[in-house]
Formats: C-alpha cells, structure tokens, sequence
C-alpha cells in the first residue's frame, strides 16, 4: 500500500517551480528534504515508503522536493542554504498553513533550524533526526578532513551518472548499513534517478560548507534532537552538539547503525514513540483557522469536513439531513470562497489544516 498523496507546484520568490505533496490526517508537520527525495518515486520506495505511512498516521504530513531534484525545476542557478530556504518559504504558504511541526532529517536539519530562527511565529515545534550545524568542511578544517569531504565530492562528479552503481552504493551503505540488498539496490536506484551527477555534486558541495551554529542559538520552540549512536553518516557527537546548541532541546539517542531509520530495526519504533510523547507533553500543534478557511460559514466548514472526509454528496446530505441538491450549492460556494477548482484542491486545503476523518 502506497501513502495517499496530492501533489502540486508553488513557485519560489527567484521563480524556482517547487513540487510538493500533501498526505494524512492530523496535525500539521513539515519534512524538509535530505538526500536524495522524490515525490513520486519515494511513495513506492523500499527505504521511505513505510516511515511515510506511519508520520500520516497522525500528521497531514508535507513533502517537497528540493530544488534541483525530483519533480521540482531540476536547471537551477543557485543551490545554497538561503535557497534551500526559499524552497521551505514557498511550501508552507502554498500550503496555507498557520503554524506547524517542522521536522528536518539530516541536511534538513540545517534547513529547519535555519528557518525556526527566522520563522519563530510560524514553527510550534522542531524534530530534528540525524542532524548536525555544520558541514564536513566546517566542523573539521584538518588536512585529512577537508581531503576526505574532497574525495567525495570528486567521487560523485566522476561516478554519479554511471550505470555501474559501485559509486552510490558508497553513499548507500553509509546511509543503510544495517538493510537488505532490496533495500540498498531501492536506495541506489532513488539516487540515480533523483539527481543529475552535476546536481548532485552541488549538493553534497553546499552540505559540506553549511554552518547553522549561530542559527541554533536563536531557536524559540520545543525541540526534539534524536541521533543513531552508530550512524555512519554524521557522526553521533554532531546530534550531540545539535542539541547542546539549541535552547532546552531534548536529546534522545537510539540504538542504530543507520543513517535512515528501517522497520525491522528497534530503534524504528522508538523513533515514533519518542516524537509522539514529545509533542504530547509539549502539547500537539493547535490546528489554526487561516484566512483561507476563514470565509466559510459553520455550515459550509462542517461540509468540507465531511468532504475531506472521503463521503459524497449523498453521504454527506444523508448524514447532515439535507438534500444532495443543498450539498451541491453548500460545495460551488465552498469552491468559490476558497478560490479551488474541484474536489480534489478542496480536499487537499482542508486536510492541510486538519480536517477530515469525521465519515
């Protein structure tokens, strides 16, 4: 079974097109991307399909594809933190949303603790997995260090777009070390398919120089910092120096080897049972009535809560004891005041902000 999810396209303030998708039912809460995503890829995939599913659960959760990668516009002229950071900016407005959980996975950590910083009005709380403040070249300036993040570098640029996957499975037993060969040929194959080898190379290059530190310090919400103690990917101690940075950041270290967390691994349902207690004591994101709710009347709001729901006009007339004719009037002025074309857009902007599952 494949998460169920709607995706669409906003354009960035440099006029990047930014694809994104929306899924689940419950509070909001955002996944800013790591290496690699791919909206219509990742839904199937062996490595994401399955933590997908359980964060929409509870969450309506929001994806996007970076720019370059993916569905998004993949010529760009720029790929660094501030971009990255108008990708985010151009997600959550297209999306309507008030505030919301921001959760970011590795590189994604330095993108959502960048944007708590500047957005504290937007995040209620932050989940930070897997993360660090800076890059490889920044976090060690030694001789070794800084060859090594070179030699990486150098191995994409002259290996990325080859059929022969030895290359990226460098990158995928660093990532899934503890995993199945499905999973890691599952991994390899997002990669290529995500990524041009330039691409890719600007990427891990902007990874490498990224620096946070200062950014962390002005973090405002409730934050949850968890790190695999054996992660091969980004060592244990930079989850450890991710949470010291952050004002009260909690910190909560799981038994893994993996960079990506998988199922049959224990530390899979610590993971969930960790960020669910976290937001529960913190109290769960309050699901905010914005502006693009606001026109609607008790009676068309109760409507499109049903609609979003998953029942029809005759469900719905049968349920509120009207007639379907009604429904339909109730749904043109619901399409009107909310500026969507169909059902499906309705449906999508009413789960965004936690409607839904009263059928």
């Amino acid at each position: 079974m494949s998460p169920r999810h709607h995706i669409r396209f906003c354009t960035t303030a440099d006029g990047v097109n930014i694809a994104w998708a929306v899924g689940g039912h419950g509070v909001p809460l955002v996944k800013t991307p790591n290496w690699l995503n791919n909206l219509e890829l990742d839904v199937d995939s062996l490595v994401w399909r399955r933590w997908m599913l359980r964060m929409a659960e509870s969450h309506t959760l929001v994806r996007y594809d970076a720019r370059g990668c993916g569905l998004s516009d993949r010529a760009v002229e720029s790929l660094s933190l501030d971009t990255q950071l108008l990708d985010l900016e151009a997600v959550v407005d297209a999306a309507k949303l008030g505030r919301f959980v921001l959760y970011g996975a590795s590189q994604g950590a330095a993108i959502a603790i960048e944007y708590a910083a500047r957005h504290p009005e937007r995040v209620s709380h932050l989940l930070l997995y897997g993360g660090y403040l800076r890059g490889a070249r920044k976090r060690d300036d030694s001789p070794t260090a800084v060859e090594e993040a070179d030699a990486m570098l150098k191995l994409v640029e002259l290996g990325w777009g080859r059929e022969n996957s030895a290359f990226r499975q460098i990158f995928a037993t660093q990532f899934i070390p503890e995993s199945t060969q499905e999973q890691l040929r599952a991994f390899d194959e997002l990669q290529r398919n995500t990524v041009t080898p330039e691409t890719a190379a600007a990427i891990l290059s902007m990874i490498h120089n990224v620096d946070v530190s200062a950014s962390a310090k002005r973090v405002e919400c409730p934050t949850l910092v968890m790190h695999s103690r054996g992660d091969a990917r980004i060592p244990f101690q930079e989850g450890r120096k991710v949470a010291s940075a952050i004002p009260g950041a909690e910190f909560v270290p799981l038994d893994s080897r993996n960079h990506i967390l998988l199922e049959h691994q224990s530390a899979w349902e610590r993971f969930f049972v960790e960020v669910e207690a976290f937001l529960a004591r913190h109290g769960a994101a309050p699901v905010i009535k914005v502006p693009a709710l606001a026109p609607l009347t008790a009676a068309e709001s109760r409507i499109l809560d049903l609609l979003a729901s998953g029942l029809n006009n005759d469900r719905i007339a049968q349920k509120l004891a009207i007639t379907p004719k009604t429904v339909r009037n109730h749904i043109n002025h619901i399409f009107h005041k909310l500026a969507v074309q169909d059902r499906a857009e309705a449906i999508v902007l009413a789960r965004t902000h936690g409607m839904g599952g009263q059928g």
